[in-house]
């Protein structure tokens, strides 16, 4: 595994990849100083960017480690454009399963590789803000940053 850790507005993010792709991003309590690799800087690169206003789309490798339905959702959460939201309800309609709501919750709170995978912008059917591994405080940050 490789690592690439950078100081952002919502505190210390890691990406971790296996050399090939992104298979993590998340928030930590302090920097990973272990090995890195040019595909694990390019991401904290391009993160650090988004968190500058400067990228609204990723264009790394992803490789997240999930169940069939997990990497659905998570594909279908890649087509949320920057700035938008969807719901829990929208997903699961997307994904052809109206009844499927708290799987895709499920799914949507086990996704690996946040802020790429764009897991926050998923809110809940009345428009309020729903669970985020991160913390609700992120998320709200997250979603304004978003919407400029």
């Amino acid at each position: 595994m490789f690592y690439a850790s950078f100081l952002s507005p919502l505190g210390t993010v890691t990406v971790t990849t296996n050399g090939a792709a992104v298979i993590a991003v998340g928030f930590s309590e302090a920097p990973i100083t272990s090995p890195s690799c040019a595909l694990a800087t390019h991401a904290a690169d391009q993160l650090q960017a988004y968190f500058n206003g400067q990228l609204q789309h990723f264009d790394v490798p992803l490789a997240a480690s999930g169940t069939a339905f997990q990497q659905r959702v998570w594909q279908a959460l890649l087509a949320i454009p920057y700035g938008k939201t969807a719901s829990y309800k929208d997903i699961a309609t997307r994904l052809g399963d109206v009844n499927a709501v708290r799987a895709v919750g499920m799914a949507n709170a086990r996704n690996p590789i946040a802020i790429i995978v764009p897991c926050h912008r998923i809110i809940g059917s009345d428009g309020s803000l729903t669970g985020y591994a991160g913390g609700l405080a992120k998320k709200q940050w997250l979603l304004q940053h978003e919407r400029g």
